[in-house]
C-alpha cells in the first residue's frame, strides 16, 4: 500500500499504544467494562433518519488540533461543544481521541457523549481489536476504519469485532482503489474523504468522481472540505446528504449555531 508518511508515523504509534494500554488493562477487563455500558445509540440509523426526513445528516466533529493545522480551538470544552452541536441539528458526533497527533483524549469522548443524546464515533486510527473493545468500553457507538491504513484481513477482523459489540462502522476511503476494497465489507457506512493524505489538498471532486459507483445499499458520507453553504448545496444537488465536518465548525465561535446556519438555512 502507498501509505502516506504521516499516516505511517501515526500507525506505528498506535501499535505502541496498544502495547502500553494492554499492559495497564487487559482486553478481558475492557470487555467487562464494555458490557457494563448502555446499549449503542444507533449511529447509522441517526443519519438515515435525518435523510429520510429530507434533512442533511451531519456528523459534527469535536477536534482540538490537527497535524497540518495545529490548534484549531483554544476554548475547548467537549461537553459544551456537544450540546451546541445537538442544539444546532447534528445527527451524530465524531470525537478525536488520538493524543499525540490531534491533542485528543478518551475523556473528551466520555464528556461529549455524557452531555447529549447523540450517537458518537470514536475518531482514531484503529489497527487492533483491543482498540475496538476500548472504544465500546468508553461508550463509543461507532468506530472509524481507514482503508489506507489497513490490509483487507485487518479491516474484516476489526469490522467483525465492532459489529459483535453492536457498534456501527464508518469505512473511510480516499480514492477508487480504496473504495473497491471497502465494498468487500458488508453494507458499509462509507466515508469518502476529500483530503489527499499525501498533499493535504482538498477537492470535492473526490466524492463526485466516485458517486456513480456507490451501490444502492451503501450509505454515503462525504468528509472534509465542506467549508460553506455553497459546498453543502453542491453536494445535495448531486444526491449526497450526509456530511462529516470538523475544522469549519471548530473555528466558529458557536459551533452549533454555525452548523445550523450552514446546513439548515437552506434545507
Amino acid at each position: 500500500m502507498n501509505t502516506p508518511t504521516i499516516l505511517k508515523k501515526i500507525i506505528e504509534r498506535k501499535w505502541q499504544e496498544v502495547k502500553e494500554h494492554s499492559a495497564r488493562i487487559s482486553i478481558n477487563e475492557l470487555q467487562a467494562q464494555a458490557q457494563d455500558q448502555d446499549e449503542c445509540r444507533g449511529f447509522k440509523q441517526a443519519l438515515e433518519n435525518k435523510v429520510a426526513n429530507g434533512q442533511p445528516a451531519v456528523i459534527s466533529e469535536i477536534k482540538k488540533a490537527s497535524p497540518s493545522k495545529g490548534v484549531l480551538r483554544e476554548h475547548f470544552v467537549p461537553a459544551e461543544i456537544a450540546q451546541s452541536y445537538e442544539a444546532g441539528g447534528a445527527a451524530c458526533l465524531s470525537v478525536l481521541t488520538d493524543v499525540d497527533f490531534f491533542q485528543g483524549s478518551d475523556d473528551y469522548l466520555i464528556q461529549a457523549r455524557g452531555a447529549c443524546s447523540l450517537p458518537v464515533l470514536r475518531k482514531d486510527f484503529m489497527v487492533d481489536p483491543y482498540q475496538i473493545v476500548e472504544a465500546r468500553a468508553m461508550g463509543a457507538d461507532c468506530i472509524l476504519l481507514i482503508v489506507s491504513a489497513l490490509e483487507d484481513a485487518q479491516m474484516k477482523e476489526l469490522d467483525d469485532c465492532a459489529r459483535e459489540l453492536g457498534m456501527d462502522v464508518l469505512v473511510e476511503v480516499h480514492d477508487e482503489a480504496e473504495f473497491n476494497r471497502a465494498l468487500k465489507l458488508p453494507a458499509p457506512l462509507l466515508g469518502i474523504n476529500n483530503r489527499d493524505l499525501h498533499t493535504f489538498e482538498l477537492s470535492l471532486d473526490t466524492t463526485f468522481n466516485l458517486l456513480d459507483k456507490v451501490p444502492k445499499d451503501t450509505f454515503l458520507v462525504t468528509e472534509s472540505g465542506i467549508m460553506d453553504a455553497s459546498d453543502v448545496k453542491a453536494m445535495r444537488a448531486r444526491g449526497v446528504h450526509s456530511f462529516l465536518v470538523g475544522e469549519t465548525f471548530m473555528r466558529a465561535e458557536d459551533p452549533g449555531a454555525h452548523l445550523k446556519k450552514m446546513f439548515f438555512s437552506q434545507s
